[in-house]
Parts: C-alpha cells; structure tokens; sequence
C-alpha cells in the first residue's frame, strides 16, 4: 500500500485532514496549518474556474485590455464566472 502526502496549495504543508466530500463526491481537505489562510480545498476541480492558474490569467488578461466575454471564451469558462473573480481582485 503506498500513501500520497496531500500538500497545502498555499503553504505546501502536509499538515492536512480530511474534510468531507463536495456535492460531486471529490474528497475536500482542510490545512492545520494556523499560519495559512487557505480553509479547504479540493486536489482536482471539476470546473476549470477554480483553477488558481485560471483565476491568476483573468486578472493578467483584464490587465491588458481583453474583453469579459473574449476571456470566458479563451480560458474555456463562463463570463460570469470571469466578472466575479475580477470583483475580487482589488486595484493595485
């Protein structure tokens, strides 16, 4: 039998525990780390939207100049899903 350490995408810790399942059944882990800011996560989104390499290419595509809708279409998710994460990313 081999174990797989599950490693924190934020802190990259292994201090990590099983936290129940989503609603599509992929297991969720949560990180102990008191440090980290991270709450829960899950190794392997379904949606490509909750991808943090997604989310870091919305934000550097509004930054030079492209559209809502011409991001949804390259990155392959939904516009609003574009709109929503460009709310939260603050101005800097």
């Amino acid at each position: 039998m081999v174990l797989e350490p599950i490693c924190c995408p934020r802190c990259h810790t292994t201090d990590v525990v099983k936290n129940g399942k989503s609603a599509e059944g992929k297991q969720r882990y949560r990180c102990r780390n008191a440090e980290c800011t991270r709450a829960s996560f899950i190794l392997n989104y379904s949606y490509r939207g909750y991808l943090p390499e997604v989310k870091q290419q919305i934000a550097d595509m509004a930054v030079n100049g492209s559209g809502i809708r011409d991001t949804a279409r390259v990155l392959k998710v939904s516009p609003t899903t574009v709109i929503e994460e460009l709310k939260k990313t603050s101005p800097a």
